[in-house]
Order: structure tokens, then C-alpha cells, then sequence
């Protein structure tokens, strides 16, 4: 039995194929196997030691302490692509919104006085206020082609936009899907000066934050459009009203509010909409509850952001699964501690991922617990786990 810990009333219908024999889902557990989330704040509270996933049902996991959970052999899974099209549907929208003056102009509409012939009278005089461009045959650039990137370009691409996409980090996973009509850019600063609309779908970490700063907004034309649904971090929320000020931006499109940016009124600020689809929200839950599935009945490792994608057809051997610091020797002192309790290595599969590493090792026995504990203590070993020879629910 399997104890998940929820937070931020993940609904369990949601995950009604989960069979209840073998997994407990709730708000309060005293010693859960995993914790399930989307916003809730882990940073500020303990997370119990018998926790041995963090899954978040969204993208971005600045709301879950990575590096803690890393040294502790902790993998943290998260639910890359899952809100990919409620994403992107969004991000159309804004383009519209900004494009059209929708808003400004709905706000005007809304706000007129007197009857009919009066309302109408005052429509025809101020809606030239609003006139605005059309999307086809304007250019826009896709900053980061993720899953919700690659459909963004894909749909502009379909409005008959001229797209420009920058992304070092590119897979080829998502390569495949990309239209031939984009026009992949090496260099950021280039791909600014080439375009009307900017989009951004990145992370934030480390080499995003501020990304867009002021020098970055100047190499945009006069009267740019810059949408964010990413992090509010990866654009110098300063330099962005600045250059709303100065005209430099028509329009700032995000879903993350600051006073600086309300106070614009080129601003077209939305509460934090971008998953907001009950869609989104079943495909998130499903996916990051599929991984820690996996990882907690086969020790296989999918979509973590912390540790290396680790996957092993499962027969029916024991198996040990070991997180472990991706330094040399880890490996062959654990393989000498199970030759030397003569335990036969059926299959064994290690991969590493920046500073961390991790090892599915399939035996033709049971494991003592002196054995068991001896792997634990070696040097460089984060964790190391028995998953026994029960079959795991997705066999």
C-alpha cells in the first residue's frame, strides 16, 4: 500500500484509475509514500523522510524545493506538455486581445451612457480609437520550443504569421513536430529585431530570469507586442513599463500581475489563466500521477526534473532502485557489495543527468537487509530502495 499525500484539493475522480487496494490518497497522511500538488508551497515546511516522490501536476516547479529533494535521492516528476494546448489557445487569444484592443475597447463600449441612438452615435465616433493590425502576414517570434511552444508556432504558422523560433535547448522530440516554416534563430538579439510580436515559454531558472531586460526591449520595433505566460522573473518587470511608457511596447500580454505593470495601461494583465481548462487540469493530474505510479510500484523514472529519464522492462526479479550522487565508483562499489552477498546481476541500467545519477539493478534474489543497508552507506549513494517481486499495476 502506497500512501500520496495531496495538497490544493487535487480532486481523487480525477484519478478514479487508481485501484484504492493499493494506493491512499489524501490531504492529511502521517507518513506518505509521495506528495501530489500543483501550487501548494513546499519550500516552507518539512517534507517527511518517508516521502519518496514530489509530483507537481503542472510545469514549472518553483513552488517544490528541487536541490533539497535531489540530495536526498528524491525525484520531483512534473507534467511537461499536459496543458500544452490550453497554453497555447491562450496565447492566440492574446495576440487577438492585443492586436484588436479588445479590451480597451470592450471597456469603452461598456462604459457609454443613454439610449440606443445615443450609444450607437457614440460608438461610430470613438471606435477609431481602437482601430488596430491584422495577424496574417506579421512576424512573430517563439522564445523557447517546448511542447507549448512548438504548437504556438505550428498555430501561427495557420494564421498565415511569419514565425521565428530560438531555442539552444531544442530536442528533437520536438523538432519533429515543428512546422518547416519556421525560421529557427541562433541568437536572441537577432531574432528580436526580426519581429512584431514576441512569445515567451520558457522556465525560469538561472539563465532566463530577466532574460527580456531593457537592453533586449531596444532591439524591438516601435510598437512591439510582448506576451509572457511563462514566469512573471523572466522579464525585467521595470524595463517592460518603461517601454510601455515610451511606446516601445503596444502591449504587454501576461497572466502575472505586478503594480508596475497594472498601472500601464498598455497592459492587458489576466489572473494566472494559462492551464486553467478543467482539460488541463485531468491531463496534469493524470500524467504527473503516472510517473509517480511508475517510479513508486517499478522504481522507472519519467518527466523528472531532477533525475535522468530510467526505464527497464520489469520480469519478475527483485529490484533494487538507487539514486546516487554522478560521481565515479558508485556503480562498481554497489555491484562488489552484491557479488559479495552472491546475488547475481540479472539487469542493470545507470544513466546521469548533471550532478546526479540513478540505477535500476534487477536480481535473481532477495536482498538482505544488512546487504540493503550496506549499499545505503556508500559513499556517494542518496538513496537506494527494495521494490519487491510483486507485479507493479501497469504490467
Amino acid at each position: 500500500m502506497f500512501n500520496v499525500l495531496t495538497y490544493d484539493d487535487i480532486p481523487g475522480e480525477k484519478l478514479n484509475w487508481l485501484p484504492r487496494e493499493k494506493f491512499t490518497l489524501a490531504p492529511q497522511l502521517l507518513r506518505p509514500d509521495a506528495i501530489l500538488l500543483r501550487s501548494h508551497d513546499l519550500h516552507a515546511e518539512p517534507i517527511p523522510e518517508t516521502v519518496l516522490a514530489v509530483g507537481r501536476a503542472g510545469s514549472g516547479v518553483n513552488n517544490i524545493p528541487v536541490e533539497l529533494l535531489s540530495k536526498r535521492g528524491v525525484p520531483v516528476f512534473n507534467a511537461p506538455g499536459a496543458n500544452a494546448n490550453a497554453v497555447k489557445e491562450l496565447t492566440i487569444a492574446a495576440m487577438f486581445l492585443a492586436s484588436r484592443n479588445i479590451i480597451a475597447a470592450a471597456d469603452f463600449v461598456r462604459g457609454l451612457e443613454g439610449d440606443d441612438a445615443t450609444v450607437q452615435k457614440l460608438v461610430e465616433k470613438g471606435k477609431k480609437n481602437y482601430a488596430g493590425f491584422e495577424l496574417a502576414g506579421k512576424r512573430l517570434g517563439v522564445i523557447g520550443l517546448g511542447a507549448i511552444g512548438v504548437q504556438v508556432a505550428n498555430a501561427a504558422l495557420q494564421l498565415g504569421m511569419h514565425v521565428y523560433g530560438f531555442d539552444p535547448l531544442l530536442t528533437v522530440e520536438h523538432a519533429l513536430h515543428l512546422s518547416p516554416s519556421l525560421v529557427r534563430v541562433s541568437h536572441l538579439d537577432d531574432l528580436l529585431t526580426k519581429v512584431d510580436l514576441v512569445t515567451l515559454h520558457i522556465p525560469l531558472d538561472n539563465d532566463t530570469r530577466r532574460l527580456i531586460d531593457e537592453r533586449r526591449l531596444e532591439r524591438l520595433e516601435q510598437g512591439s507586442v510582448l506576451i509572457n505566460f511563462s514566469r512573471a522573473e523572466v522579464v525585467d518587470q521595470a524595463a517592460v513599463c518603461s517601454a510601455l511608457k515610451s511606446g516601445r511596447l503596444r502591449a504587454y500580454v501576461t497572466d502575472f500581475a505586478t503594480r508596475c505593470v497594472l498601472d500601464q495601461p498598455g497592459a492587458i494583465v489576466l489572473p494566472h489563466l494559462g492551464a486553467s481548462t478543467a482539460e488541463a487540469e485531468i491531463n496534469c493530474v493524470n500524467s504527473v500521477a503516472e510517473s509517480i505510479v511508475e517510479f513508486l510500484e517499478n522504481g522507472e523514472i519519467r518527466n523528472s526534473v531532477n533525475f535522468p529519464k530510467v526505464t527497464l522492462p520489469r520480469g519478475k526479479s527483485v529490484r533494487l532502485a538507487i539514486a546516487n550522487e554522478n560521481v565515479p565508483g558508485v556503480v562498481s562499489d554497489i555491484s562488489a557489495a552484491l557479488a559479495a552477498a552472491k546475488l547475481n546481476i540479472e539487469n542493470l541500467v545507470n544513466k546521469s543527468r548533471d550532478d546526479y545519477a540513478y540505477t535500476l539493478v534487477d536480481l535473481n534474489a532477495d536482498v538482505q537487509p544488512d546487504v540493503l543497508q550496506q549499499i545505503r552507506s556508500t559513499k556517494g549513494v542518496l538513496s537506494a530502495r527494495l521494490i519487491p517481486r510483486s507485479a507493479g499495476f501497469f504490467e
